[in-house]
Order: C-alpha cells, then sequence, then structure tokens
C-alpha cells in the first residue's frame, strides 16, 4: 500500500490582509473607535467665558425673582450647621439659581466636570432648557483671541447663591451669583453677578477682564491710613483680635457676607484684604480667585500657598484664606498678619464655614 504524498498548503498574503481587514471592520462597526484613536473634544474658552456670564446673570434673576415677589416667604430652611454652630439656610433662591445655571452648563457642556454648592434631585427636561449666548458683544469687544481647551481638563465651579443667611435677612447688597472655570486646577474665568444692581463683574486670566473692573492702585502698609480689613460678620472679633495685634490700633475691621462680595471690595480698594481663618468651600472663592489673577491680585492660604482647584481633590479649604490687589501688598500682609491669624485658627479649632 503506498502512502500519501505530504500536501503543501501555500497562505495567500493578500488573502489574508483582506480578512484581517473584514475583522478589523466588523470589530469597529460592532464596539466603535477605541479611546487610543478618538480626537478629545476641545472648548472655546472664549465661548465658554460667554456662556460663564450669561448663566450667572440668569441665576441672579432667579435669585432677584423669588426676592421681589415673596421678600417675607422664599421657603428658607436650614440644610445643616456649621462646626461653629450658625445656621447654614436653603432657599427658592438658591435651588432656582443653582437648576439655572447647573442644567444650562450640563446642557451645552456635557462632558465637563460641574461642581456646585446645592444639589437637586428633581427631573429635568432639556427640551425647556435654552441656551445662552456664546458670543457676547462686551466679550467680543475685549477678548481679541481664543484657546483651545480638551475638556478632560476644565472643570466648573458654581455658587448659585452667595450670601443665603445675608438674602434671608434682606441684606441684598451682600448677595452674588458666581461662575469659575478651571483649567488643570488653576482658577482661568471667574464670573460674579450681583443681581441686586444688575451688575456682572468677569474676568479671563491672561486675557482680560471686564471694563467695570477697576483695580484700586497700590496701598503703603508704612502710611498712616488705616489698615482696611474686611472679614466675614461671623468672626469680626477675632480677626479684630489678630488686626490689633499686627497693626496695632491703626486697623479698620469691615464686616461683610458673602465671599464673592469681599473679594470684590478688595479688587475695587475698599478693603485692602480679604482674610478668612476658618474653613471655606472652593465654590465660595473659586470665582473670586480667578478675577484676582487676571487683575494682579493675589489669593493664598494663610500658609502663602496657592488653592487648587482639581475635581479630584476636597471641595474644602482648611487652611485659611488672605486675598489681596496686589502681590506686594499681600507678602506684606502675609508676613505681618498671616502667620498671627493662623495661630487664631489653630487655636480656635472650629474649621466651620460661615462666609
Amino acid at each position: 500500500m503506498s502512502s500519501m504524498a505530504p500536501v503543501n498548503v501555500r497562505i495567500n498574503p493578500m488573502g489574508m490582509l483582506v480578512i484581517g481587514g473584514g475583522l478589523i471592520i466588523t470589530l469597529l462597526y460592532l464596539f466603535g473607535m477605541p479611546d487610543l484613536f478618538r480626537r478629545e473634544q476641545r472648548v472655546s474658552m472664549k465661548e465658554l467665558l460667554s456662556v460663564s456670564i450669561g448663566l450667572a446673570q440668569k441665576g441672579g434673576n432667579h435669585v432677584r425673582d423669588i426676592y421681589s415677589k415673596h421678600p417675607d416667604k422664599m421657603d428658607e430652611k436650614v440644610k445643616g450647621k456649621t462646626k461653629e454652630g450658625a445656621d447654614e439656610m436653603l432657599t427658592n433662591g438658591d435651588l432656582e439659581s443653582h437648576r439655572a445655571i447647573f442644567y444650562g452648563f450640563s446642557k451645552m457642556y456635557p462632558s465637563i466636570k460641574i461642581f456646585s454648592e446645592e444639589h437637586d434631585n428633581k427631573p429635568v427636561d432639556f427640551n425647556q432648557i435654552n441656551p445662552v449666548n456664546t458670543k457676547l458683544d462686551e466679550v467680543e469687544e475685549i477678548i481679541k483671541s481664543d484657546q483651545s481647551i480638551p475638556v478632560s481638563k476644565i472643570a466648573i465651579w458654581i455658587d448659585p447663591l452667595d450670601a443665603t443667611q445675608e438674602y434671608t435677612e434682606s441684606l441684598t447688597q451682600y448677595v452674588t451669583t458666581m461662575v469659575c472655570v478651571v483649567v488643570d486646577g488653576e482658577p482661568k474665568i471667574g464670573v460674579i453677578n450681583v443681581p441686586f444692581k444688575e451688575e456682572t463683574y468677569w474676568a479671563w486670566d491672561g486675557y482680560g477682564y471686564s471694563k467695570n473692573l477697576k483695580p484700586a492702585e497700590s496701598v503703603d502698609l508704612n502710611s498712616s491710613q488705616k489698615h482696611k480689613i474686611i472679614v466675614s460678620r461671623s468672626h469680626q472679633g477675632d480677626v479684630e483680635k489678630v488686626a490689633e495685634s499686627a497693626f496695632g490700633d491703626n486697623v479698620e475691621i469691615i464686616p461683610a457676607g458673602g465671599a464673592g462680595f469681599k473679594t470684590l471690595e478688595v479688587v475695587k480698594g475698599s478693603a485692602y484684604a480679604y482674610t478668612h481663618i476658618t474653613l471655606i468651600k472652593k465654590w465660595d472663592i473659586c470665582a473670586g480667585n480667578a478675577i484676582l489673577n487676571a487683575v494682579g491680585g493675589k489669593m493664598t492660604t494663610l500658609d502663602g500657598d496657592f488653592i487648587d482647584y482639581s475635581p479630584n481633590l476636597n471641595v474644602k479649604n482648611e487652611r485659611g484664606l488672605l486675598a489681596t490687589v496686589n502681590s506686594k501688598l499681600h507678602y506684606d500682609y502675609l508676613d505681618k498678619l498671616g502667620s498671627k491669624a493662623k495661630d487664631l485658627m489653630e487655636a480656635t479649632k472650629s474649621p466651620g464655614s460661615h462666609r
């Protein structure tokens, strides 16, 4: 019986190429393009600035309208207490402003991380949310260039109603709505809307700021002028002791509500410094930080460190706060006031947030 000769199988390279290509196309059809080959979405910062202004104003309109219609009945309630024992208030103004700003951003920029002081479980119909203008005349007039940023590098911090306590007490001059755009943890765009004055202040660090932002001139600490320091209404006395130990009688403490209001007072020169000696949330200070950076000012912890607004970090700043309108003044105040304020902060051990 004869044995069969061995069979040689020859593989056609072109055939294998066709089969392999067909397999890849099938897999891409079924599972989509791998992330490795996708081009990440980028965002125009100039357009995002216009949107931030529009949404901050939209939120402010809700805050003002609710107060105007029902100044004695805003469904206010205590949502918690600070560790200082102060009530943390929540009103319809907070919630309606939150919905306008948060969902406005969510519709226009669904991939951007957004952090808000308030939370809302009420179902929302995105079809009912009207987009805001992406090319405001006031922005086009001042900002002459643009920057395109990958969406993964951006986060947005919003405070739908800063100074809620004062809002319930009819101290509406302190009330603001704020938006801050962060890139790689750094505050770049800040918008502070003052709804009861119908004024909006904005800035994009390195690119320009609104015409109504007129930074104060430098202040000489060695002059006979009183050191004007603006602080939270809740701990005026504590900071006054610290300031007097640093400057003697040559100091004026200005109590005020709202971190946004206090930062604007520093920019205008109505106060030389804004200091805070207890815990404060990052949505309270991010917009003001961006504005100060844009006008040549500075905001740091009482240790002199910059505040990191990266979305993966704690929303609390527990190391105190110092804000001034220029760098030289900032480091002078850090030297004379910062260490004493930090000592008081450590001694009191009261990290409650009350702006």
